[in-house]
């Protein structure tokens, strides 16, 4: 299961990990946020011990959004070394966050 990511742990979370970490902004009212969803759960079982998975509700964490410039969800960013390295923005398939963790692990 992906991580639930807050203002409070992200630091500790994905800043601090070794691990390369796709990290989904999203929202419970976005529609398009609920199709990647289930996309992410599965990268987080597929990646399980090679990436941290996780995703932060936007509405309960304007800190990290904001420090991100998240302007439209669902956004995903691939964070390597407590830096941002790739980015997604829209509902894309599996295969294309896929090929993007497996460039960076």
């Amino acid at each position: 299961m992906a991580l639930e990511l807050t203002d409070s742990n992200f630091a500790e979370q994905v800043l601090k990990s070794d691990k390369v970490a796709l990290v989904d902004f999203w929202a419970v009212w976005c529609g398009p946020c609920r199709m990647v969803g289930p996309i992410v759960e599965e990268l987080s079982n597929d990646y399980a011990g090679k990436a941290i998975i996780g995703k932060v509700d936007v509405d309960n964490n304007p800190e990290t959004a904001s420090k991100y410039g998240i302007r439209n969800i669902p956004t995903i960013l691939f964070i390597k070394n407590g830096e941002v390295v790739d980015k997604q923005v829209g509902a894309v398939p599996k295969q294309t966050l896929a090929a993007k963790l497996d460039a960076l692990i």
